[in-house]
């Protein structure tokens, strides 16, 4: 029976990956084939969904510890099909998600981690970002927005930033998501040949392909530099689609385990209820 040959947490790890030798259309980890792993997607989401659940539940009374999944990626490289088919097996009551663009004229008044805390999921939520706080040292850097004086010393912020959010009991799991030049361009052909992807096209992202040896370059500076025991990167090749969701469930089964919930005790006389109960 295909499985995992390893935890998916070893598989993905990012310590001392070098993206040059990244097999984007590899499945690190996994024996199975496209059908076993859908197959077992469709298992290990219902083990995502009522952990998930349990998380909720906690949130509701009191337990402030949360979950967030940031999902940092080029264009295509699949982060929404992430949020569809993966958090949309959970309960969307316990979901913050929010979508990091362009900042707005507001934000930009404001530190860059200024519209990040304003997004941070509250207790007992499962938060996701699709992008995130590390479009200050990618795009920034790459488009030299900023002077380098700048957005140096934000990896060492942002993992200062981090830190404190652990400690606050936010449980990070950041996966650095990578496709092929040639798996982009087809994706990309998808969305201009069919009338239903329009609205996922945008021009700028065949403009971004020339800039691709400087992201790569980008990426592998975040994480070497923000890759930490408190907020470790996960590396996702996802050529692959199906084994792109299953990875993330996996690797959102496991912050989940590691919390330990247990189903929060009723906070009445559950004996004195079902007298009413019956009476009513």
């Amino acid at each position: 029976m295909p499985k995992w040959t390893m935890p998916a947490t070893e598989a993905l790890k990012a310590d001392g990956l070098r993206l040059e030798d990244l097999d984007t259309s590899g499945t690190p980890g996994f024996s199975g084939d496209k059908k076993s792993g859908q197959q077992l997607l469709i298992e290990r989401a219902a083990v995502l969904s009522g952990l998930q659940e349990r998380l909720y539940a906690n949130g509701r009374t009191g337990d402030h510890r949360s979950v967030l999944l940031v999902l940092q990626g080029m264009d295509t490289a699949g982060k929404g099909g992430i949020v569809r088919h993966v958090i949309g097996s959970v309960d969307p009551q316990g979901v913050d998600h929010a979508a990091f663009g362009v900042p707005t004229p507001e934000e930009q008044q404001h530190h860059y981690l200024w519209r990040i805390r304003n997004a941070l999921p509250r207790g007992g939520q499962l938060g996701v970002f699709d992008r995130s706080h590390y479009e200050d040292v990618l795009v920034v850097r790459v488009h030299n927005l900023v002077p380098q004086s700048e957005w140096e010393p934000r990896y060492d912020e942002i993992n200062a930033f981090e830190q404190e959010l652990a400690e606050q009991g936010t449980t990070l799991v950041k996966v650095a998501m990578f496709v092929s030049l040639d798996e982009q361009k087809q994706r990309l052909r998808e969305r201009l040949e069919r009338p239903d992807k329009y609205w996922k096209f945008n021009p700028s992202d065949i403009d971004e392909r020339a800039y691709w040896p400087a992201y790569h370059e980008a990426y592998q500076a975040m994480l070497d530099r923000t890759s930490t025991e408190h907020a470790p990167w996960y590396v996702l090749p996802t050529d692959k689609k199906w084994f792109s969701r299953l990875a993330v469930t996996e690797l959102l089964i496991d912050a989940l385990q590691k919390l330990k919930l247990e189903w929060p005790p009723a906070d009445f006389d559950v004996a004195e209820q079902l007298r009413r109960l019956d009476k009513a």
